[in-house]
């Protein structure tokens, strides 16, 4: 048929014929602002300091999660516990049997001893005996607080030890929280020489008989054998503007007091301890009973369920120690960071993620999607953990939560406007089936608050009542409005009932159209449109019949209608001002329909006379009754047409 082979010609031409701009790109431009802007946010709430106490506890849960590690071996710690003091006697406990202590460890030949015991006062009895330990112990180093700070102020060490150049620095370095997490390695007083930490120079000694020094990098940076021990700066990890005095680095535990091994002062002066348990380590002395009070939270103090309990001074000088012989000696990995340009692109990255799910799937499906990529993110920065590598957990999780929950709102919101904005343009006039289709496909229609102009193939259907003017003049206005509204709500669920639209009210004339406004592209859609049309006009003329016998019972008019359907390609689209908007159909079919409608108002008398276009007959031929009118030349138009009415209405 040539109709049918013009209107698939028309289809194929009909991607590269569409009105509609193309503003899709603009709307993701929008969404995809929200990536920067989550992710500006959660920079700027880590910068202010907002996040640094989460970020430490994500690294103590880290910390405390790792696998245990086997004990240094290297190292020994000589504890000093409540039974101890209680069999001692006294605290501090004499300088006798200090002195009795040191000379059982140095028979046992140990590399280097810490004595992490504040002595700058004699404990009599024994000092003179103490003070000859001092002098003949070269490898022994007692301990100053250098610093004075809110924790106290500082404690001279043994004089002695002090002339001998054998002390170092117990000072350490407590975050916001109370914890350690820093080891602070060199401290320059402001009058004095640079002064090492206690567990530093037990290492170098250490070291040292292992031909291993101090180097200086070409960045600065100590090397000690394998490792490279990175300063510790202001914003390192999750710090923000920490104070970084000092040489700090970031402190690698590698347990609390059960990853050492460790003996009693006790066991010791009972000689109940192997010959060669110290010969060629370190051994460090402190005080680990809790009547003491030294010590401190570490990151093992943290748990799910609260604080736990603290670790001794001495335990964090041993991790001190065994860090560095371990990075220097096994090549264990120390502590490194991002820089905050590296750390800020990874908040970006996480913040895109969280977009992209919230673009890609439904509300449900994204939080768990979300979830499932919080857990991943979890999984990477832990298994960066074991690595040696701090990196931010806390804001890539907010940024990953932040976007996706703000693009979930955002279509949320846009979703609201946009079904306003359709319901606006339709009202009430399309069944609940074709509004979800509309729904569905409102991102192929709707574009910035408008549905713009689309090329289709539809069935358009004018209807209007015959000699409505001379029942208007005989009527009163208020009965007339009622009668009219009756007549109108009838027809309008008739063309609903079939699966059209109502496009408008003209007067007392009904524009519906059917295959609109979601294209129709196959010929059988097309079809079942042309269909639809024919069958609504047939059961409007049989709900005007049952109308009329109703009038006529009551004493009101009676009419007959004139129906014109046509087929072909249309221009659908909203239309109007800012203020009022409307959705319509335009085009040479519309034309046609409208002509058929109102064409010889003296031919076909009767109940419903339907008149419709070639265009249409070709598709319901074999499914209506129907007649040529013949070859006529519309009103308007310089093309003559086949026009043919439909017999299938009762007079």
């Amino acid at each position: 048929m040539k109709f049918v082979t013009e209107k698939k010609k028309a289809f194929l031409g009909l991607g590269t014929l569409n009105f509609r701009p193309q503003f899709s790109f603009l709307k993701s431009i929008r969404r995809w602002l929200i990536v920067p802007a989550v992710a500006f946010l959660v920079i700027a709430l880590r910068l202010a300091g907002v996040l640094q106490l989460v970020e430490w506890a994500a690294f103590d849960q880290m910390m405390s999660l790792r696998p245990l590690e086997p004990f240094d071996e290297r190292i020994v710690i000589v504890t000093i516990d409540e039974p101890d003091i209680q069999k001692i006697g006294q605290w501090p406990i004499p300088d006798t049997i200090l002195a009795e202590l040191i000379e059982k460890l140095k028979q046992q030949q140990p590399v280097a001893i810490g004595l992490d015991i504040y002595r700058d006062l004699p404990v009599p009895p024994g000092y003179e005996q103490l003070l000859n330990i001092y002098r003949t112990t070269p490898n022994l180093i007692g301990i100053e607080k250098v610093v004075s700070d809110a924790n106290g102020s500082s404690i001279a060490p043994p004089s002695l030890l002090k002339e001998q150049n054998q002390v170092s620095a117990a000072d350490l370095v407590w975050d916001g929280d109370g914890k350690i997490r820093r080891a602070l390695l060199t401290i320059q007083p402001p009058d004095g020489e640079m002064v090492m930490n206690i567990g530093l120079q037990l290492a170098l000694m250490y070291l040292q008989t292992q031909g291993i020094t101090p180097e200086m990098t070409a960045n600065s940076e100590v090397k000690l054998g394998f490792g490279v021990f990175t300063r510790f700066t202001a914003n390192d990890g999750g710090y923000i503007r920490a104070d970084d005095n000092g040489y700090q680095v970031l402190l690698n535990y590698r347990g609390s007091l059960d990853n050492f091994k460790t003996v009693s002062v006790s066991d010791i002066l009972a000689d109940r301890i192997p010959p060669d348990l110290m010969r060629d380590r370190i051994v460090l002395i402190g005080t680990t009973a809790q009547s003491l009070n030294d010590l401190f939270f570490t990151p093992y103090s943290s748990s799910l369920f609260g604080m736990s309990d603290r670790t001794p001074g001495v335990i964090v000088h041993a991790n001190i120690a065994s860090q560095i012989l371990s990075a220097a000696l096994d090549n264990r990995p120390l502590f490194k960071v991002w820089s905050e340009t590296v750390e800020w692109f990874w908040i970006l990255l996480w913040s895109a993620v969280g977009m992209t799910i919230g673009l890609s799937y439904r509300p449900t499906q994204g939080i768990i999607r979300i979830l499932l990529a919080g857990i991943s993110l979890t999984v990477i920065c832990y298994q960066a953990f074991l690595r040696g590598w701090w990196i931010p957990i806390i804001p890539p999780l907010l940024g990953l939560l932040g976007s996706g929950t703000a693009i979930t709102g955002y279509i949320a919101h846009q979703q609201r406007q946009e079904r306003q904005t359709l319901m606006n343009l339709f009202g009430r006039h399309l069944t609940p089936k074709i509004a979800d289709e509309i729904w569905r496909s409102r991102d192929e229609l709707l574009t910035q608050g408008q549905l713009l102009g689309q090329k289709m193939t539809a069935t358009i259907l004018f209807a209007d009542i015959k000699d409505f003017s001379t029942i208007a003049e005989s009527m009163e206005p208020d009965r007339l409005m009622f009668w009219l509204n009756e007549y109108m709500n009838t027809m309008a669920d008739t063309v609903l009932s079939h699966d059209g639209i109502i496009d408008k009210f003209i007067g007392d004339a009904i524009m519906a159209g059917f295959g609109v406004p979601l294209p129709r592209t196959q010929e059988s859609e097309i079809a079942e449109d042309a269909i639809l049309a024919v069958s609504c006009a047939v059961a409007m003329a049989e709900k005007l019949r049952s109308l009329n016998h109703k009038w006529k019972q009551n004493g009101q008019p009676t009419v007959s209608m004139r129906i014109g359907i046509a087929t072909g390609v249309v221009v659908t689209g909203s239309l109007g001002s800012s203020q009022r908007m409307d959705y319509t159909t335009l085009g040479d079919t519309v034309n046609i329909a409208a002509r058929l409608e109102s064409y010889d108002k003296s031919f076909g008398q009767g109940l419903c006379r339907i008149l419709i276009s070639d265009n249409t007959y070709q598709y319901i031929q074999d499914l209506f009754s129907t007649s040529l009118v013949g070859h006529v030349q519309l009103k308007g138009r310089q093309k003559s047409v086949d026009v043919y009415q439909v017999l299938d209405i009762q007079i």
